[in-house]
């Protein structure tokens, strides 16, 4: 089978990179975290965590580039903000595999109800 790739559209992160940031359960914890919370300074962030601030600098790192948090300056203080659109790129790639099993349980379906008609 010979697959081909959507096209990735250039005004949002690549499927890929989100799905590469969101695999790590401390970064899940994160974003989670700001989804509660609202937006939180790294400081805030690295007290939830058993991990050094540079550790979690690094995870940060990793989300913004993925564009899952948004990082911003006010004064001196860096406050690290959710950004839920990007997931909407994940429950995209999820509804075209759902419509995928769709229409295969459709298929296994008529097969199923043709096999029952022939030995009734």
């Amino acid at each position: 089978m010979l697959f081909t790739h959507m096209v990735e559209r250039k005004d949002s992160p690549p499927l890929d990179a989100i799905l590469k940031a969101a695999s790590d359960p401390t970064r899940r914890d994160i974003l989670t975290l700001l989804a509660q919370e609202g937006p939180l300074r790294v400081t805030d962030i690295h007290a939830r965590f058993a991990m050094s601030l540079n550790s979690i600098s690094k995870h940060i790192k990793v989300l913004e580039a993925a564009g899952l948090v948004l990082r911003r300056t006010e004064w001196r203080e860096h406050l690290i903000e959710v950004q839920m659109a990007p997931l909407s790129e994940i429950d995209g790639w999820f509804k075209g595999l759902r419509s995928i099993w769709a229409m295969r349980l459709e298929a296994l379906d008529d097969i199923i109800t043709k096999g029952a008609a022939k030995n009734d």
